[in-house]
């Protein structure tokens, strides 16, 4: 759901208000797709996890008109077969009562390589993991009812809200410090995606490895076990990483999102996405298996963290045990 649901409110006249509509996108592995907000005071939602959505507008000739245009315009995203769910209530900017047409439909893409021109990034989760985000009770609620009914094998739909009139309302342009606004020759930036492991053993220490000195990248200096993301997900990503440079076996079940640091490290630098996950479990002792990349893997307390490291590192590590799910640096 995103700003214009919340300019709904003041910004239309009473009769215009019931015109707007959001996704509930699911993969065959039973995940939902979610979309992380900008942390930008004012809009719906700050720093929150939500689905994909938005306000009628005058071209829409219904609401399933609407939701994929939203798709489009905010993912580039097409998803074949989108079905009334249900009709959901959410509050506008002045308190009035705003009907949210749901659509539900199949999907099984990769969100990394969508080209997302609103929020922070799309990511697949679990209903499971749903508690631990930050996100509105009303959404994690309803991705419950429909991973309850999609594992019966069935779900019911509810009539699509009636809608009279059509909703003029204002498109955000992109946020200047939005990775994808357009660069000053007019083409998309497109971000590197980075993949790193916070792993914690039983006395709460963090798993770090010390950098080999001719790394191209931050050498002589502690990091997370990390690694970009290939024509592949996240989290497998992270489970080949895992195994490839420290002999770790994770099962993807046991990983979770727990922070993301969105980095420039100099001014006209390409952007980057530095997703950390947590594993609950896993199996095996770090090793040193790349010798050229890394050269010592230690557990550190998070008060007592070794010097140098990665500045990035530290603020992700800071994030967590804050409880904050995103940060940035180098943008201001």
């Amino acid at each position: 759901m995103n700003d214009e649901t919340s300019q709904l409110g003041s910004a239309l006249p009473s009769e215009l208000r019931r015109a707007n509509a959001s996704a509930l996108i699911y993969n065959g592995a039973g995940e939902y797709l979610l979309h992380l907000r900008d942390e930008i005071p004012g809009i719906w939602e700050p720093g929150s996890w939500s689905l994909l959505g938005g306000g009628r507008e005058p071209g829409d000739r219904s609401l399933e008109d609407t939701i994929r245009r939203e798709l489009r315009e905010e993912a580039g995203l097409d998803v074949p077969d989108l079905v009334p769910f249900t009709v959901e209530e959410a509050k506008g900017s002045d308190g009035t009562s705003v009907p949210i047409q749901i659509f539900a439909g199949h999907w099984a893409g990769d969100p990394t390589a969508l080209n997302l021109t609103e929020g922070v990034m799309l990511h697949w989760f679990r209903p499971e993991v749903l508690p631990r985000l930050r996100m509105a009770p009303t959404t994690r609620e309803l991705v419950r009812r429909h991973a309850e009914l999609l594992h019966a094998g069935h779900y019911g739909s509810a009539a699509p809200a009636t809608v009279t009139g059509a909703v003029t309302t204002a498109r955000r342009t992109p946020h200047p410090r939005d990775p994808s606004a357009p660069s000053s020759d007019g083409k998309a930036v497109l971000n590197v995606i980075g993949v790193h492991l916070y792993l914690e053993n039983a006395h709460g220490e963090v798993l770090l490895g010390l950098r080999h000195p001719d790394s191209a990248y931050a050498g002589e200096t502690w990091h997370f076990l990390a690694g970009h993301c290939e024509q592949e997900s996240a989290v497998a990503c992270l489970v080949r990483e895992a195994r490839e440079e420290a002999g770790l076996l994770i099962d993807p079940g046991d990983v979770e999102y727990v922070h993301a640091v969105h980095l420039v490290d100099a001014p006209g630098a390409q952007p980057r996405m530095q997703m950390v996950f947590r594993a609950r479990r896993w199996t095996g002792t770090p090793e040193i298996l790349e010798p050229d990349k890394c050269v010592s893997w230690s557990w550190w307390r998070p008060e007592a963290l070794p010097e140098p490291l990665v500045p990035y590192t530290r603020a992700a590590i800071d994030g967590i045990r804050a409880g904050r799910l995103y940060t940035e640096m180098g943008w201001a």
